[in-house]
């Protein structure tokens, strides 16, 4: 006992040494957290680099000006500067100071400026020497007053063909330039590859960006005006000068080049379409497209040509949105690349386009097949634990799948996974004679076939023809779970569902919807556990079994901003037991209860470091009796939620969190079997991930993060009121952990060390639940006598979130 006090308190002051050293170092100025090594002696040399922006306009519009025109010194003007041990920096080789790097700098902002639309800028430069040692800094600063930026007063278009310029007018509304905007080069160029776009998706298969131009007005139309006066004509100049300086305003137009070349106002048809399924990754296209060594098999305007015959045309035919006499279009001609190599049937997809006659084009696909089969083997480890000496749990599963790409030879994906694994106790010998090495034991077997298609009981469904990568999955799965000494789970389960998503430059929207889904459960209830209902007739209500037949839908959106920064949206609801549940021979047998799921994410990477926040939140109501038991009234426990582990609340064990503030599993004098699981759910989690050193090509990195959040029931048990959401006491049961941590980035996987602690722990009967500095534990004593670490290691593969 002396011992472990000794220990608890060396543990204390070293965290205390470094948290004062930390809180130290943050508060130098970061020059003085700046090494410089390598540095020119006796010469200035470039130490410090900044841009202030004298001009109006808003904050946002300020601070982005002010980003990017640090990115415009001269690089033999730039100080680079790299974060190291999380407070400080060091500038190795710092380029000398030379005045003409600075001017070359100013022509490179105001460069910038004019592509943004600021045409009278004001440069004033600053340089300042300091001397440190030997080292002579060099600190320069550009001060801009960037003026009024200019603005479009008018957009026409002339484009010299009917057939264009009644393109251009239809389409003007999907135009980001309008009047008043303000005038940007990145904005004009974005508008010609918007037309150049247009126009390649009606059949100007040979028209170019360099066939459009925009034309620029900068002229005062009162300056044209005729006067012999010449103090008329001083007062028009002054006054445009005026007007340009206060609202400076520019027309545009955009124009078609003159050429000789009149196919490129041509507006070419689809003629043949050829498909290649065997393509070798070794065959030279143009050779292939003249041999006669093919097996040619027509299907309309569409040939099939083979060799060993692996492939049926159904599935190509299905992914083509081209056909043969429908104007060309680039977009719907991309689409069907893309899409027909995400099928999975085939590793790559190459095309050629050749023309026939004057008007026409003929289309061919070079398809070479992926691996058909291949089988796959994993190991995984986790391992546990709230306690280094009590309470370990080790984790280890193996997992066999094969993979079929091409089924019946129609590219459907056959998936066959089988899984086996088991959970050991590493603390046997903590005087717990009763407890058994093999904690749990699990193994299951399931097959999904994904077909290509939407197969669906109606057909021309509009609303799917303009997604991507649309599927129908069958899948089935058979699972028993074998929890040492308290229960026995077998389950089957079956699903038809169908998948689909629309893809966008930077974002992705992913829809999964299961019309049918069934699950059928049986639960042995084992000594051990009759033992813990007898003790806590609370616990039974989260044991109960029956059947699921249910409806689900989820959509994902996955967005990657421009400045490095990724969001992530999940949305989920699952229904059961609302159409079954009409018919009275089922309404006994099954559960009736909605739940639903939404998820955020966000992530801002920097060089060597990222922000990553975490939100979730979760709900299920059960709005039926149970099948046998009408007294209970939460989800079936295999539906319910769990907090805790390596990927959730990482300062308490798996399933060790909750319900909201109650006691009642502390109550259970038991060691062994202590899961918690709740209808509801909130989390948040913060977490700021940096680089700290590179060995061997392996990355070794460090984390900063806080969990906050809980699990409860959703309606009132008088046995346990605690136990239930209420947001009165939303404050007191909201459980808080922070902690550290070790991650080996091998690139290919990541290992994941993190140690937690529980600031704020529900369970904990002093000071409402907050750890207290003044007395500071690693452990306390819960109410049934056990003693309960405050703090948890973690070992995981990949990031939390």
């Amino acid at each position: 006992m002396c011992m472990r006090l000794k220990l608890a308190k060396v543990k204390w002051f070293l965290g205390l040494f470094w948290l004062i050293a930390l809180l130290t170092l943050a508060g130098c100025s970061e020059e003085r957290r700046t090494k410089v090594v390598d540095y020119p002696i006796g010469k200035p040399f470039m130490y410090g680099n900044k841009v202030i922006l004298k001009g109006s306009g808003t904050k946002d519009e300020l601070k982005k000006l002010t980003t990017d025109l640090n990115n415009y010194w001269d690089d033999s003007a730039r100080v680079r500067k790299e974060q190291r041990y999380l407070l400080g920096y060091r500038i190795k080789n710092p380029p000398v100071y030379n005045s003409i790097n600075i001017i070359r700098s100013i022509n490179y902002m105001n460069a910038y400026l004019n592509a943004q639309g600021y045409y009278y800028a004001n440069f004033k430069d600053s340089i300042h020497k300091d001397s440190v040692g030997d080292q002579i800094r060099v600190n320069a600063t550009i001060t801009i007053n960037q003026g009024k930026n200019i603005s479009i007063d008018s957009v026409g278009y002339q484009l010299d063909d009917t057939t264009m310029q009644q393109l251009a007018l239809q389409r003007m509304r999907g135009s980001q330039i309008k009047k008043g905007s303000p005038y940007s080069k990145q904005l004009i160029s974005a508008e010609l590859d918007r037309m150049i776009s247009i126009y390649r998706r009606k059949g100007y298969y040979k028209l170019t960006r360099e066939d459009l131009y925009a034309e620029i007005d900068t002229t005062d139309i009162n300056l044209i005006e005729l006067t012999l006066d010449p103090f008329k004509q001083a007062e028009l100049i002054a006054e445009s000068a005026r007007k340009r300086r206060l609202n400076p305003t520019w027309n545009l137009t955009i124009k078609k080049r003159a050429t000789a070349d009149s196919s490129k106002l041509t507006q070419f048809k689809v003629a043949n379409i050829y498909y290649y399924p065997e393509t070798k990754i070794t065959d030279v296209i143009d050779s292939i497209t003249t041999s006669k060594g093919f097996i040619e098999e027509q299907h309309g305007d569409s040939y099939l040509r083979y060799q060993v015959g692996k492939f049926k045309y159904q599935p190509l035919k299905e992914h083509t949105f081209l056909s043969k006499g429908e104007l060309f279009n680039e977009e719907s001609y991309f689409k069907t690349m893309n899409t027909l190599g995400q099928i999975g049937a085939w590793q790559q997809v190459d095309s050629k386009i050749i023309e026939r006659d004057k008007d026409s084009l003929d289309l061919y696909f070079y398809l070479v097949p992926a691996l058909k089969q291949n089988f796959t083997i994993d190991l995984e480890g986790s391992r546990n634990t709230g306690d280094i000496g009590a309470g370990n749990l080790f984790g280890i599963s193996t997992n066999l799948s094969y993979k079929n790409r091409n089924v019946w030879k129609r590219a459907i994906q056959s998936i066959t996974n089988f899984r086996t694994g088991v959970e050991l106790n590493l603390s046997l010998g903590n005087n717990n004679t009763n407890q058994q090495l093999v904690q749990t034991f699990n193994i299951s077997a399931g097959h999904t076939f994904a077909f290509p298609k939407i197969i669906q009981p109606f057909k021309n469904w509009k609303a799917l023809s303009t997604v991507d990568n649309k599927r129908t999955l069958l899948s089935f799965n058979a699972a028993y779970v074998d929890r040492k000494d308290y229960y026995k789970l077998r389950s089957i389960l079956g699903s038809w569902g169908y998948e689909w998503k629309k893809v966008q430059r930077r974002s992705d929207d992913t829809w999964l919807f299961k019309p049918i889904n069934v699950e059928l459960y049986s639960l042995d209830t084992l000594p051990g556990l009759d033992t813990l209902f007898m003790k806590n007739p609370f616990l039974r209500n989260s044991f109960n079994t029956g059947n699921i037949y249910s409806q689900s839908l989820s959509y994902t959106k996955t967005i990657n901003a421009a400045n490095r920064k990724s969001h992530f949206i999940r949305l989920g609801v699952e229904e059961t037991g609302l159409i079954f549940g009409l018919f009275k021979g089922l309404r006994n047998d099954i559960y009736r209860y909605i739940k639903v799921e939404a998820e955020y994410r966000q992530s801002k990477k920097w060089d060597k470091s990222e922000m990553a926040y975490r939100a979730f939140a979760g709900m299920g109501y059960n709005y039926g009796n149970y099948p046998g038991n009408k007294e209970i009234s939460t989800l079936p426990f295999f539906k319910q939620f769990a907090v805790g582990g390596p990927y959730s609340m990482r300062a308490w064990g798996l399933r060790q969190l909750g319900l909201g503030s109650s006691n009642t599993y502390d109550s259970i004098l038991t060691s062994t079997f202590r899961d918690r699981y709740g209808d509801m759910v909130l989390e948040f989690n913060a977490e700021y991930r940096f680089t700290m050193a590179t060995i061997a090509g392996v990355k070794i990195g460090s984390a900063l993060y806080s969990d906050i959040g809980n699990i409860w029931n959703l309606k009132k048990d008088p046995l346990d009121t605690k136990a239930s959401f209420s947001l009165s006491n939303l404050a007191t049961d909201l459980a808080i952990g922070v902690g550290t941590g070790l991650r080996l980035d091998f690139n290919y996987f990541l290992i994941r060390l993190d140690f937690a602690y529980k600031v704020k722990d529900p369970m904990r009967t002093e000071n409402g639940g907050w750890m207290s500095i003044k007395n500071f534990n690693w452990t306390d004593i819960r109410s049934n006598g056990r003693e309960v670490s405050n703090y948890a290691l973690q070992l995981g593969i990949g990031l939390p979130f």
